[in-house]
């Protein structure tokens, strides 16, 4: 099979979510930069193959994709290397069900409302909206609780084993662990921080870091 190509900016969690599968199944790709906050929008060529004007988009001899998590498990069952999806159809749907957490409230509220306002529009020189930050960060503590408690007891988000759903959320709370009430809330929960220490160490992690 050919060489894998994703369309996309180093800085989205997406994009960072699918790399972190490409690099985890040990695949070598190429990253094709897209801005999509490019003045006039994102360029032609990529609305052509995504019609949203969102990132990432995929190719792989022919095949095109978009979509995250279509993208994600095309990448785990298409190429050879560690599985990254549960066989047992309970643990499986646990995992399926982090990563629609992930994309419905986590990063809604810990990416866009707590770290794009309390970190990067100041660093930006732009006012914070305070009125979504403080409801995002009373909806945090009940996004956290819930991952913690899917969690349980394991070692991984989805298991015993790194699956998919460690590799959507790893990248959303790499921007929300940035934002200074970050840390006193995930300081409740044992096995997320946990969790969080053994992500940091996975090479994936530091392979993937945005550049900017």
């Amino acid at each position: 099979m050919g060489k894998p190509v994703l369309f996309g900016a180093d800085y989205s969690v997406y994009v960072r979510a699918a790399r972190l599968a490409l690099y985890e199944k040990g695949v070598a790709y190429d990253l094709v930069p897209v801005d999509v906050f490019a003045e006039g929008g994102p360029p032609p060529s990529h609305l052509a193959r995504q019609p949203f004007g969102r990132i990432p988009a995929f190719a792989h001899d022919g095949f095109e994709l978009y979509e995250t998590g279509a993208i994600t498990r095309y990448i785990d069952e298409a190429f050879e290397g560690p599985s990254l999806q549960p066989a047992d159809p309970q643990t499986r749907a646990r995992v399926n069900q982090i990563i629609s957490i992930a994309d419905g409230y986590v990063y809604p509220v810990l990416v866009w409302g707590i770290y794009v306002e309390q970190v990067s529009k100041p660093a930006r020189g732009e006012p914070s909206d305070e009125t979504r930050l403080a409801a995002s960060l009373s909806k945090a503590p009940v996004i956290l609780k819930a991952l913690a408690d899917l969690m349980g007891d394991g070692l991984w988000l989805g298991g015993p084993a790194l699956t998919l759903a460690d590799l959507h959320v790893a990248p959303m709370f790499d921007y929300f662990v940035k934002a200074p009430q970050s840390l006193p809330m995930l300081g409740g929960h044992v096995n997320l921080t946990g969790w969080w220490s053994r992500m940091l160490e996975r090479e994936s992690m530091w392979q993937t870091q945005p550049v900017g």
